[in-house]
């Protein structure tokens, strides 16, 4: 979750640079700004990293080993 002009999302971009690896992860960038259940959910939270499908997240301040162990605790798609 992010919106245009977050410098903690381009933060958290830049950590998903580093640890992500080509094919790796599947990554949409959902800007906050249109749908406002997302904006009353993560207004004071972004970045917020959601399991597509799932129930976890990962809030910043993360650092590319707290991203590491969520993408490992992600159950793995086919």
């Amino acid at each position: 979750m992010t919106t245009e002009g977050c410098h903690l999302c381009e933060d958290a971009i830049v950590v998903l640079q580093q640890v992500l690896l080509p094919g790796q992860a599947e990554v949409d960038l959902v800007d906050i700004v249109y749908d406002p259940k997302l904006m009353e959910e993560y207004a004071v939270r972004i970045p917020v990293l959601v399991e597509r499908g799932g129930e976890r997240e990962l809030g910043w301040p993360f650092d590319a080993e707290q991203l590491r162990q969520f993408l490992q605790s992600l159950p793995q798609r086919p």
